[in-house]
């Protein structure tokens, strides 16, 4: 069975730095991405949230686009942010816990830190690596708050369905 690729891999007029879409997002968060068309109902993120869980069992993907490579760096990132919570985390420990992980220490893939570097492309300068990083931040930013409200979605504390992902690792990699 493959794994499932992003929708967003056949965006066209989309500016493309590192081989990462700068998409844009339905979001309030402050950052160079795009403004979002009012009549879209979801976006990268919302994606990449729907297709974490099922694509967390492939250790093998053939990146088929631009997309695919925004889908892998938010995957990677939703893991790094499942390693950080407890069973017994609140929603405001893990709001402000994940929070601080989505702003301080941005990699980008181009940087040698991150763990699926060669699969992608080079950084053009460094306005370009730097504003791929803002819009990265942005993109995590976003995530940590939507996942957040996915955890708590019953009220009572992290649901243990997506806990449970904390073990698995896409591709067997994570991001540190």
């Amino acid at each position: 069975m493959p794994a499932y690729h992003s929708s967003y891999n056949s965006a066209d007029g989309v500016r493309i730095i590192n081989g990462i879409p700068l998409l844009p997002l339905l979001t309030k968060t402050r950052g160079p991405a795009p403004y979002a068309d009012p009549s879209m109902t979801s976006d990268a993120i919302d994606e990449a949230l729907a297709l974490f869980r099922p694509n967390s069992f492939f250790k093998n993907f053939e990146i088929k686009g631009a997309g695919d490579r925004l889908l892998i760096y938010i995957i990677l990132f939703i893991t790094q942010s499942l390693n950080k919570l407890r069973a017994t985390t609140t929603q405001a420990e893990a709001t402000k816990v994940l929070y601080t992980l989505a702003v301080t220490n941005v990699v980008i893939p181009a940087d040698a830190s991150f763990p699926l570097s060669s699969m992608y492309p080079g950084v053009g300068d460094k306005l370009e690596g730097d504003l791929l990083r803002q819009y990265l931040q942005q993109v995590r930013q976003e995530t940590v708050q939507r996942l957040v409200a996915a955890l708590y979605a019953d009220g009572a504390g992290p649901s243990k369905w997506w806990l449970c992902f904390q073990k698995r690792h896409f591709m067997g990699k994570v991001m540190s």
